[in-house]
């Protein structure tokens, strides 16, 4: 079937549009070939794509505020994007719209270790961080399982976690400062290298926005001293149960573990088949407990940790006795991902966060829901703060497969708020979780969130269509009216 061809007008601005950016960000900087573009067509939620408009590439923060400006005066819808690994899909493109790539953003500015920070780019990975100070015995300790490719700009944009964020925090707790880029091409700085800011928290509301208020050109974070000592143990149980029970009586107990995961039977065999890590095979739930500190006080959590774990039924406790196997321990862990991949065509990774205490009866509650949608599902999450990652099983090619998988996904994620919970943890409401916003937030919550929105891009033209389920123009914010004392709106065009 021959595709019509694109109005006149439309491939005239289009035209106009490329040009004026070329003028910009000259060179290398503006990608325009429909080969070259499809690279940036998806971000890691696959299953949905678009072709931007044109991608450009700017390596400074005054391009990157020229083309913010442009855009701005000409009404041209812009999309940041990082290195595309998220998996909300923020960083889907739009077909009318300027994708703008923060690659070229790839150095570290200072590292300061008397103030014991880090000045990066924000194309630099989250890795990356770690590795420029780890011969000075810093690290940096917000750590996805996707770090190794993931940037700091990103993690900023989605609050990322990581194993270690029980302890240690999600990227918010571990942000000092950004230097920010306005809609406008207006740039701000907000915090710095200093422990505090007065004032309101600026920064609070940038870190974890979606890349929907502006964007982040150079980010400082907080450099943490590795710990003396650092042993990780490996838990088996007879059922995911009691592993989210033994969970809840390790924190109930005031134990703090550097990072507590948990994986059930499916996840176990495929991280075990991708990584040998020595998991163990003949256990449904396999829970990983990091302890970190002095020598002394490491080896009385272990052992209490590992008292705990036996009262609960544990079949298999194996402590690390290296920091090798340690690390071996996590490879596992931070390979479901990819291990999930070889025994599945395809699959959707979700995000959504729930009361510890509940973790037992939402898992039961997954389990029957992949009966109902007949759909496979492999469960991995940060036991400590309830951030759950099940990973449902799918294949693309059958379109029947991916709208069943959606709406399992949707199931689990109203499951988490009906007991407490929240709809994600550190990935984003992006458009994969935008049309549940309203299972968690009244008409009220959202016009707040959404006046927020306006204050800074009161067009409405930085990554549009994400988060909110229906986008107002700012505009009719000032004239809605309350009616049984909940707002309601108008059915108004969509931007």
């Amino acid at each position: 079937m021959k595709m019509p061809a694109p109005d006149e007008a439309v491939l005239s601005r289009r035209m106009q549009i490329v040009a004026d950016l070329r003028r910009i960000v000259p060179g290398e900087g503006v990608i325009d070939a429909e080969e070259e573009r499809r690279a940036y067509e998806c971000d890691a939620l696959s299953a949905y794509r678009q072709l931007p408009m044109v991608v450009v590439l700017p390596s400074t923060t005054a391009q990157v505020a020229a083309v913010l400006r442009y855009c701005h005066e000409n009404r041209v819808r812009v999309v940041p994007r990082g290195a595309g690994t998220s998996l909300s899909g923020g960083a889907l493109p739009l077909a009318d719209g300027v994708l703008l790539g923060m690659g070229k953003f790839n150095r570290i500015l200072d590292v300061d270790v008397a103030n014991r920070c880090v000045v990066a780019q924000p194309g630099v990975t989250n890795l990356g961080i770690t590795n420029a100070v780890q011969h000075l015995g810093y690290y940096y300790a917000p750590d996805p399982s996707s770090q190794i490719a993931c940037t700091i700009g990103g993690n900023v944009a989605e609050n990322s976690g990581g194993v270690h964020c029980l302890k240690y925090g999600l990227t918010t707790n571990n942000v000092l400062g950004v230097e920010f880029v306005t809609m406008e091409g207006e740039v701000l700085r907000l915090g710095g290298k200093h422990l505090d800011a007065g004032g309101y928290d600026m920064l609070g509301i940038v870190v974890g926005s979606e890349g929907l208020l502006g964007v982040v050109t150079e980010v400082t974070v907080r450099i943490l001293r590795k710990p003396e000592t650092a042993r990780a143990v490996l838990i088996g149980f007879p059922s995911s149960e009691a592993g989210g029970e033994c969970v809840a009586a390790v924190i109930g107990a005031g134990i703090i573990p550097g990072g507590m995961e948990m994986m059930d039977r499916p996840a176990i065999h495929a991280a075990e088949a991708f990584a040998k890590a020595g998991y163990p095979l003949d256990v449904e739930a396999l829970l990983i407990v990091e302890l970190d500190g002095p020598a002394g006080e490491v080896d009385e959590l272990i052992q209490a940790v590992e008292g705990i774990a036996r009262q609960h039924g544990a079949t298999h406790v194996r402590i690390s006795a290296s920091e090798e196997e340690r690390l071996l321990f996590w490879a596992g862990r931070k390979s479901a991902f990819p291990a999930i991949g070889r025994i599945s065509p395809d699959y959707l990774c979700m995000d959504g966060t729930i009361p510890r205490g509940r973790l037992s009866e939402v898992l039961r509650r997954i389990t029957q829901l992949s009966a109902e949608h007949r759909l496979r599902v492999a469960n991995v999450f940060h036991a400590g703060d309830g951030n759950l990652h099940p990973l449902i099983m799918f294949d693309a090619n059958d379109p029947d497969e991916l709208t069943r998988a959606e709406a399992f996904g949707a199931d689990i994620l109203r499951t988490c708020v009906e007991v407490g919970g929240v709809l994600t943890g550190e990935h984003g409401v992006g458009i994969e979780k935008r049309d549940l916003m309203d299972t968690m937030f009244d008409d009220t919550d959202l016009a707040l969130q959404l006046r927020l929105k306006c204050a800074f891009d009161a067009e409405g033209l930085l990554n549009p269509g994400k988060v909110f389920p229906v986008l107002h123009r700012c505009a009719e914010l000032g004239r809605v009216i309350v009616r049984g004392g909940k707002l309601r709106f108008a059915d108004l065009p969509r931007f």
